[in-house]
């Protein structure tokens, strides 16, 4: 792949939107692609996708700022040379804004932020149309870069989609780090399709273009829900009696697993829990409400993945990220997750060619803004 090299990165013109990417590394070929549907994996590790150095001092250098920062946690860390030095796992519910949880890393990490030289933030929500200000979808907070510049002395962030952040860092992403659910038989020259369930439910299209990768933040979970049969229609009145318009994240999400459990059990459990019971479930009996909530909700979440790969013919690779397709994987890979996504009428032989892959990377998102940060630089 054309990667950066690690030090200082390439710049280039900016073909990204809504404040995105500058000069994304190059796509691997149709031969490389066939060469991953051949092994079952996913792309090979590019050279500067580097991993997190440990046990090294801060001291006084030059770094990279990067956050991901979802609707209940935030990760950030500190990069030199393409490499991690620092990272630091944060619940957002301590904090009543982004900037008192920067200045608790700051104190924790003891840097002085006058030794940042760049960065990028991943955040779930959308950016606005300058690129400087972003507000989250599930939590009251505003990111305001410039605000953030002033207040402790930073460069100008960069701020992008957390999801644009997430396609970056899985089609960068190794093999150790990704996990296949269907070879298919990818096309270089086609789209890939990001798709991400946790707090919320988000997706990017990552096109490639010109030898390199664009990548186009989307907000298709928040497209209208559609029911697949008796069961999801009567799911999908549950829903609407409470929240009137029934979004795809209402189901596919943490809260939607939740919702799930109390619509089939009449009782609200959080999706840890859920999850939890039914990996532990004797697979003799399978019929507890916690694997019939989890065998409701992958359903779901494969059809959603197949219509958002089919409505961007993402025949160079779905990727599943968000922490619940990692967390789920021995039943994911067991349930009826892929008959959903294939269950597409006339159209089930294009989704059947289409490469799906589980991206098991839990900082993902924090090494996409890190590609993110470097291709500015």
């Amino acid at each position: 792949m054309n990667v950066p090299p690690q030090g200082r990165p390439k710049t280039g013109p900016s073909i990204a939107e809504g404040g995105v990417a500058d000069e994304p590394p190059s796509p691997p070929s149709q031969g490389q692609r066939r060469e991953f549907a051949e092994h079952g994996s996913a792309p090979p590790e590019p050279a500067g996708c580097a991993k997190p150095a440990v046990g090294r001092g801060l001291g006084e250098r030059p770094y990279i700022l990067c956050g991901d920062i979802g609707g209940t946690k935030t990760l950030l860390g500190l990069a030199h040379n393409g490499n991690f030095v620092v990272e630091r796992r944060y619940a957002n519910a301590d904090f009543h804004d982004f900037a008192s949880l920067l200045a608790t890393f700051f104190a924790d990490t003891q840097t002085n932020p006058s030794t940042i030289d760049d960065g990028c933030l991943a955040v779930a929500g959308p950016i606005a149309d300058d690129g400087r200000t972003a507000e989250l979808t599930n939590l009251p907070w505003r990111i305001a870069s410039e605000s953030l510049a002033s207040g402790f002395g930073l460069p100008v962030l960069r701020l992008a989609n957390d999801f644009a952040a997430a396609a970056m860092g899985a089609v960068t992403a190794s093999r150790a780090q990704t996990l296949t659910l269907q070879a298919g038989e990818p096309l270089g020259t086609a789209p890939c399709l990001v798709v991400g369930a946790g707090t919320g439910l988000g997706m990017a299209i990552v096109l490639p273009q010109d030898g390199q990768w664009r990548i186009v933040a989307g907000e298709g979970g928040h497209v209208a829900f559609a029911p697949a049969d008796e069961q999801q229609m009567a799911l999908w009145r549950f829903l609407h009696a409470r929240h009137g318009r029934v979004t795809w994240e209402r189901v596919v999400s943490g809260p939607g697993l939740t919702a799930i459990h109390e619509f089939l059990a009449g009782v609200e459990l959080p999706p840890e829990e859920i999850a939890a019971r039914a990996a532990l479930n004797d697979p003799d009996a399978p019929d507890s409400a916690e694997r019939r909530s989890l065998d409701l909700f992958l359903a779901a979440y494969g059809a959603f993945a197949g219509d958002m790969a089919l409505a961007c013919l993402a025949r160079g690779g779905v990727f599943l990220a968000g922490g619940i397709a990692a967390k789920l994987l021995p039943i994911l890979q067991h349930s009826g997750f892929l008959a959903a996504f294939k269950a597409k009428a006339e159209h089930a032989a294009i989704a059947a060619r289409m490469p799906v892959h589980v991206a098991t990377d839990p900082a993902l998102g924090l090494h996409g803004a890190l590609q993110l940060a470097a291709l500015r630089s």
